[in-house]
């Protein structure tokens, strides 16, 4: 079940019209790692993003580095890939 839709974006913080992100790719929910480390409802966890952040993460890190090391949204704002684009994508108009 996917969290409720927040009015901006979780990594910029942007008022944008807002995707979402799987934290754990779809791509990966059928490999043994993952259907015995997560339940269903884990593996469907997910932030809101634009489709400016959700581009740059997607660009940053392949489906297995977002699957393992980026499974929180606290993880991705963190990483410092990405600590450039959230100070950019924050400060771009709509």
């Amino acid at each position: 079940m996917r969290p409720p839709r927040p009015e901006h974006c979780e990594l910029c913080s942007a008022r944008r019209e807002l995707t979402f992100h799987h934290l754990i790719p779809r791509k990966v929910h059928k490999r043994a790692f993952f259907k015995r480390t997560y339940d269903r409802g884990g593996l469907q966890q997910g932030a809101f993003l634009c489709r400016l952040c959700h581009s740059a993460v997607h660009r940053a890190f392949d489906e297995m580095t977002l699957a393992k090391r980026y499974t929180t949204v606290a993880e991705l704002r963190q990483a410092p890939e990405l600590q450039r684009h959230i100070a950019w994508a924050g400060k771009q108009r709509r």
